[in-house]
């Protein structure tokens, strides 16, 4: 991250934490849906606001003002599964005119106003909730970008325990990295070998496993009912993670895709433990 894109997000990280409401009562749910709830919950710990993008609720100023700032977003529905719904907005010069687009699924629009495309973003969310971050580019495997999820979960003595990683690998023609939407389930070591040696690997993924802990205790201060998360974390070309998403029903058989069962039986063990399977 450059000096200025550093002092950008810092500024912004302020002015959210102006924005920020007490976390008020503690609540016995088990399964957030709202994206939005979930990123409220967790912002006020600092360890972890840091690697949350920017993100707001969307509406036309909001989207226009993050666009004119990152060049590139993602839109996302706040309730929402497996990728379905969320499309890269852009905006670029083009012979000294702005240009504007954006990607849902594997159709590609363009338009000469921000207006224009606005409209027809609303014609698909409808008056649905969507959120607008802070768009990351992504780490590429074999010229795909991936992101890594994350599981952590309740060990039978009731400690958070992070328990298995796997990387996603995007469908090139899409804008998500989701297994259910076309991604390829990889081992996280794979993934980073192009970009880290074997004890640098180690070193992130240990702090990716420390992220997850700190995670899963600060949601659960606010849902005390949540038994596991997966957590979608990106690394940009630098290697910086960043917490895209937490999913408190995280899909625990996504790891026996991958060769070496250990994670998956552990995971499976976990799950069966607290009722999930």
């Amino acid at each position: 991250m450059t000096k200025a894109a550093a002092a950008v997000y810092a500024y912004n990280i302020v002015m959210r934490q102006r924005k920020v409401v007490p976390m008020g009562k503690v609540k016995s749910k088990r399964h957030i849906l709202s994206k939005w709830k979930k990123t409220c919950a967790l912002i006020p710990n600092a360890r972890i606001r840091r690697f949350i993008p920017d993100t707001e609720k969307m509406t036309r100023a909001s989207l226009k003002q993050m666009l004119s700032q990152f060049q590139m977003v993602y839109i996302k529905p706040d309730v929402g599964t497996y990728g379905h719904g969320v499309m890269r907005v852009e905006m670029e010069a083009d012979r000294s005119q702005l240009v504007y687009r954006y990607q849902s699924g594997l159709e590609i629009k363009r338009f000469a106003t921000y207006d224009e495309m606005y409209d027809s973003i609303k014609e698909k969310t409808k008056n649905r909730l969507y959120l607008v971050q802070m768009g990351i580019h992504l780490a590429r495997y074999r010229k795909r970008r991936f992101d890594i999820r994350v599981m952590v979960q309740q060990s039978p003595s009731k400690k958070w325990e992070t328990t298995a990683m796997i990387g996603k690998v995007g469908d090139p023609k899409k804008v998500v990295t989701n297994i259910h939407n076309g991604g390829t389930p990889t081992a996280v070591e794979a993934v980073l070998s192009a970009y880290l040696p074997k004890d640098k690997q180690q070193e992130l993924i240990a702090y990716l496993k420390r992220l997850g802990t700190l995670t899963a205790k600060q949601l659960h201060s606010k849902y005390r009912g949540i038994k596991e998360i997966g957590l979608d974390v990106a690394l940009d070309k630098n290697m910086n993670p960043w917490l895209l998403e937490v999913n408190t029903r995280p899909d625990p058989y996504v790891f026996n895709k991958l060769k070496n069962k250990s994670m998956y039986r552990k995971v499976y063990r976990y799950a069966k433990a607290y009722g999930r399977v």
